[in-house]
């Protein structure tokens, strides 16, 4: 069951992990049903922009020949190389400029799934005073669920967007397990409904 009295309030901030057109319908890596989520992202930036409150959009950055590639030996395709029409962020999304915007896996020989992982995502949260994200994104199974667990282990509360997250699920079920160890592990699952209600 999703909880319910989720709204955000000062010390939140929105984290929408890797809305890039390689994830979506048409893309190198296409994440099942991932354009579903933009709509409702959009109401949540709308949401975070309302109250003021922070909103990061985080992306995979890769160099051409990335470690995790084909090529090099890894397992996907190429995707979201730099400065690619497949690494920005779906045109859809009703983007501001005033998003903050977190790169990871930007080094050739290194690969990561969390945006925690040689960024400054946790420095600049806690610089606003941020003790809680409200998460969501593609894909459940890799960077949503590895920046989740680096998020409560660094210490924040995490609310898990389900509505906004979606699965590669290169085994049957993999998103679904991925989900209920996030929840395992402290996050909170939630839709737009819960956090959008001031109950």
């Amino acid at each position: 069951m999703k909880e319910k009295g989720l709204f955000p309030v000062p010390g939140d901030a929105l984290v929408i992990v890797d809305a890039q057109n390689d994830f979506l319908s048409g893309g190198s890596l296409a994440v099942p049903q991932g354009e579903q989520v933009i709509p409702v992202v959009n109401q949540y930036l709308e949401l975070f922009r309302t109250r003021r409150l922070p909103v990061f959009m985080t992306r995979d950055w890769h160099p051409p020949d990335h470690v995790s590639f084909l090529a090099r030996g890894g397992v996907w395709p190429p995707h979201c190389v730099q400065g690619t029409l497949g690494a920005a962020f779906a045109s859809e999304i009703e983007l501001t400029g005033k998003e903050t915007i977190i790169s990871k896996a930007d080094s050739r020989d290194r690969d990561s799934y969390s945006n925690f992982e040689e960024t400054d995502l946790e420095d600049r949260l806690k610089n606003l005073g941020v003790r809680r994200v409200f998460l969501g994104g593609l894909a459940t199974d890799y960077c949503v669920l590895n920046t989740v667990k680096d998020a409560l282990k660094l210490g924040f509360e995490v609310v898990l967007l389900t509505d906004i997250t979606r699965a590669v699920n290169v085994k049957p079920g993999d998103g679904e397990r991925a989900e209920e160890e996030m929840i395992a592990q402290g996050a909170r699952p939630a839709d737009y409904g819960a956090v959008a209600s001031r109950r």
